[in-house]
């Protein structure tokens, strides 16, 4: 992705961003932190902006520097081995805090070597902690794990105390999110929503899904018991002859997978636009886990791939029953979903319709890192 007109209006220097994420992909293959490189990539195309990059190692943009020393950049690296430390909580809670206390530790030090960044762009909520003592402005991306945060008790009023001291945009990736965000921060801090993009491939992909039989489902997803969801259940009587599941993704979890599910294992984002996305019939997505916006549904929607979902606030986001997808509340409405979407003509009409609204709606990284500058601009205009 290119970009030869944005660019930031500043009088002297240009801007210095520090962007701060847990998760970043180590090569073209892996598919952990795939959006974080999609952004910081569109982002690098912005005239008048210097990225310094405090992540996990990977290829980075020819103009993003990584200012994680070594010691920092190699935990990061084995934090991502690990799943993470929402996963390490769910599954090693004593490891689990061992590592956010590392990691607020490890960021606290990044904060103050970057003391004269401009803005600082923040992923998860609780990478702000660290930022306890300083007035710099800040943005800050809030995906569906880091929004559970806000259930903690007295995460709210710590958050509130570090917000006050600067002038910031919370930017939760769905819009879902606002209402909550605004009654807890909306007096101190601008709630500001800011989906994601999609990379143009999957708009440019072509389907083939009816030119064989059977019909082959695709469900991608962390293998852990919430985000299946009920699959499995609802399932067992429906991919058998005719229809086939094929479950993708990294098993983080111990979960017993049937015999007649297909298990593929990871699969990186190459992998899914040319072969999988092609020839599937459809994504199924029964999650009950703490979805933000889920960037596989976006980019199955782009690719004209109608997709079958639980009833969460993340799905019910981007998903309108029947015309852009199908929203599955019970076993018979799965099957029924099932069904009506193995019907070629219909299966292409909301396929057809959820890439349209994608399109509209969410656009390209190239928008994304459009909506992200105006946010960096606007913190500017109220800082002078």
């Amino acid at each position: 992705m290119t970009n030869k007109v944005l660019s930031v209006q500043k009088k002297s220097n240009n801007l210095d961003i520090l962007f701060v994420s847990t998760t970043y992909p180590s090569n073209d293959k892996d598919w952990r932190g795939r959006f974080t490189a999609n952004l910081v990539d569109g982002l690098s195309c912005v005239k008048g902006i210097n990225i310094n990059i405090w992540a996990p190692p990977g290829v980075l943009p020819e103009n993003v520097r990584n200012v994680a020393i070594e010691t920092e950049s190699n935990w990061l690296a084995e934090l991502m081995v690990k799943g993470g430390i929402a996963h390490l909580i769910r599954t090693e809670r004593i490891h689990g805090v061992t590592a956010i206390c590392r990691l607020l530790v490890y960021l606290r030090r990044a904060y103050r070597r970057s003391a004269k960044i401009n803005i600082v762009h923040i992923n998860w909520l609780q990478n702000v902690l660290p930022l306890l003592g300083s007035n710099t402005p800040a943005v800050i991306g809030v995906l569906g794990s880091d929004y559970k945060l806000l259930s903690l008790k007295g995460m709210p009023f710590v958050l509130r105390s570090i917000l006050k001291q600067r002038k910031s945009i919370i930017a939760p990736n769905a819009e879902w999110m606002a209402p909550n965000l605004n009654r807890l921060f909306g007096d101190i801090s601008e709630i500001r929503p800011i989906p994601f993009g999609v990379d143009q491939r999957w708009y440019k992909i072509t389907r083939h899904a009816f030119e064989s039989c059977p019909s082959q489902w695709i469900t991608v997803s962390r293998i852990t018991p919430k985000k299946i969801g009920p699959l499995l259940e609802w399932g067992k009587d429906i991919f058998r002859d005719q229809h086939e599941l094929h479950l993708i993704g990294p098993m983080q979890e111990d979960l017993k997978l049937p015999e007649w599910v297909r298990y593929h294992g990871p699969a990186s984002a190459n992998e899914l636009c040319e072969t999988w996305f092609q020839k599937a019939t459809g994504l199924i997505t029964l999650s009950q886990h703490d979805e933000g916006r889920p960037q596989v549904i976006l980019e199955a929607m782009a690719a004209g791939l109608p997709v079958v979902a639980s009833d969460i606030p993340a799905h019910l986001d981007v998903i309108q029953h029947q015309k852009t997808g199908w929203i599955a509340k019970s076993s018979t409405e799965f099957t029924e979903a099932i069904t009506s979407l193995s019907n070629a003509e219909t299966n292409h009409t909301i396929g057809n319709e959820a890439r349209r609204w994608v399109e509209d709606n969410i656009g390209t990284w190239h928008d994304c890192a459009k909506r992200y500058i105006h946010a960096y601009q606007d913190l500017l205009e109220v800082n002078k």
